[in-house]
C-alpha cells in the first residue's frame, strides 16, 4: 500500500466515503430547523423581508444608490445588491461593521445585504437601513462642510 495520499484530480478528489460524525451533527440540526419551519414558510418570510428591505432602501437612501437586484421576487433570492453613487464603499462598510451590521461588498462600490429568514427580523432590516442612511449622511455632510 502506498503511504502517500494522492487525490484524484477534479471534484472526485473531494469525495469521502463517510462524512465525519462531528461535521454531520450541525447539518442534522440545521435540516431539522428547515423541516420544522417549512421551506414554503421560509421562502414567504424571505420575500417579505427582502421586499421590506427594498422599500426602505428606496425610501431612505434611494437617491444615493442604484438598485442592482431585480425588483421581481421571482427573479431574486433574499439578497439585494446596491451600488453606491457617491459614498465610498469602504467607509460605509466600516461604519456598518462598527454598528454590528454584517453584509458583503464587491469593489469598487457594491454593497450586498441579505436578511436571513430563519433569524432576521423586520426590526433588524429597519436597523440596517438606518445604519446605512447614517453612514451615507456622514459622508455627504463631511463633503459639504
Amino acid at each position: 500500500m502506498n503511504e502517500t495520499f494522492v487525490p484524484q484530480p477534479g471534484a472526485y478528489g473531494f469525495q469521502l466515503s463517510n462524512p465525519p460524525v462531528l461535521a454531520s451533527v450541525p447539518i442534522v440540526s440545521s435540516l431539522e430547523l428547515f423541516e420544522e419551519a417549512g421551506i414554503a414558510n421560509i421562502r414567504r418570510k424571505s420575500e417579505k423581508l427582502t421586499a421590506y428591505l427594498e422599500t426602505l432602501l428606496l425610501k431612505f437612501v434611494g437617491s444615493e444608490i442604484d438598485m442592482l437586484t431585480p425588483s421581481n421576487p421571482e427573479e431574486r433570492g433574499n439578497q439585494i445588491s446596491i451600488q453606491l453613487k457617491k459614498a465610498k464603499l469602504q467607509k460605509v462598510h466600516s461604519y456598518l461593521e462598527s454598528e454590528g451590521v454584517v453584509c458583503d461588498t464587491r469593489e469598487p462600490d457594491v454593497l450586498r445585504i441579505s436578511p436571513v429568514p430563519l433569524y432576521s427580523t423586520f426590526h433588524d432590516v429597519f436597523s440596517v437601513v438606518k445604519c446605512l442612511y447614517d453612514a451615507i449622511q456622514k459622508q455627504v455632510s463631511s463633503v459639504t462642510e
